[in-house]
């Protein structure tokens, strides 16, 4: 049900016009993505996806940290995992690199249930460092391991067997598939009674727990599917790279651009890492010739936004005008305005 009739003749919906829209341009968009290869050349088709593994990534972030309350800054492990678990999968065991996209996940679930299980009673800055010391673990462990290349890293060997046309065709379908994952699996869940405990939970634990909130059990939950949704990410992204290291999988400045991207768009909101992602992906575009100058104006205008809005450009702007893009609370409004 998304809309009632109050006894006063007032209209309660969860919907609103921003939010069909919305709804309609991202389904117009994802029909174009995938028609991409037949219209586009293959440089646009890359960004693409790399723009798709950036949205992707944030909106795990983004799940993890504005609604469960836990703040990573080692997420790059779980996407590092699944990418090596993908080539182990399709160099050494002969599975098809489409299908190791698939089973390489469970790498990222099996490491994400010790971690938090080592982290859930840590807090803040404390649970934060513990995400990064797992994922520098990875790292090295990986870099030390002969059967995966060690430090010079692996190539998707596997993947010769496919044309440069059915390579770019499976890739960026594999990506449309991983944004409707996560980032139409983000809002489906806070429409859900799950999100609203999550809501509840991001707001106020301990009120939460008071009003019946598994609070525990949640937590896990959300580090559970971010963890399997950012390694989705690192099976996409490195698939259509074909070329794997623990530097570049594991490199920590996965996270300092899911951040800013997180933190600029609007924390807490799924309309802010699509915001963030947007930004950070036309700067990386337009600027990136002046070298490392144009991060450090990302740094400062992230610095900015912590300080001055907290809501990020979106709870400056959409949120302050109530556009609601991907509303998942209950409205009401007179029947005459809607």
């Amino acid at each position: 049900m998304t809309k009632s009739v109050t006894p006063q003749g007032g209209l309660v919906s969860r919907q609103t016009r921003g939010g069909r829209a919305a709804l309609a341009i991202a389904a117009v968009a994802l029909l174009l993505m995938l028609g991409l290869p037949w219209w586009a050349d293959s440089g646009v088709t890359r960004s693409v996806v790399e723009f798709s593994c950036y949205l992707a990534f944030a909106s795990m972030w983004n799940l993890l940290a504005g609604y469960g309350g836990m703040v990573s800054i080692g997420q790059q492990a779980f996407l590092g995992v699944a990418a090596y678990a993908m080539f182990a999968l399709a160099n050494h065991f002969g599975i098809d690199p489409f299908a190791a996209a698939a089973l390489c996940l469970l790498a990222p679930a099996l490491l994400a249930v010790p971690t938090y299980a080592l982290l859930r009673r840590l807090e803040g800055p404390y649970f934060a460092i513990g995400t990064w010391v797992v994922a520098e673990v990875c790292r090295l462990a990986i870099s030390n391991t002969e059967w995966l290349g060690s430090s010079s890293g692996m190539t998707l060997r596997a993947m010769q067997k496919y044309t440069l046309e059915e390579r770019q065709v499976g890739v960026l379908w594999l990506a449309a598939l991983m944004l409707v994952l996560t980032v139409g699996g983000s809002y489906w869940l806070l429409r859900s009674r799950h999100g609203l405990a999550l809501t509840a939970m991001r707001d106020n634990a301990v009120s939460a727990l008071s009003q019946g909130v598994d609070v525990e059990r949640l937590r896990f939950l959300v580090f559970l599917g971010a963890a399997v949704g950012t390694g989705l990410v690192g099976a996409v992204y490195y698939l259509s790279a074909l070329r794997l290291s623990p530097n570049a999988g594991f490199d920590p400045n996965w996270i300092a651009i899911v951040i800013f991207m997180v933190m600029v768009g609007g924390i807490g909101t799924l309309e802010g890492p699509l915001i963030g992602a947007v930004l950070y992906f036309a700067a990386d575009r337009l600027f990136s010739s002046y070298g490392a100058g144009y991060m450090i104006m990302l740094g400062l205008l992230t610095l900015v936004v912590a300080l001055y809005a907290r809501g990020g450009l979106w709870g400056a702007t959409g949120g302050r005008w109530a556009w609601h893009w991907f509303p998942t609370r209950w409205w009401l409004r007179s029947r005459e305005g809607e």
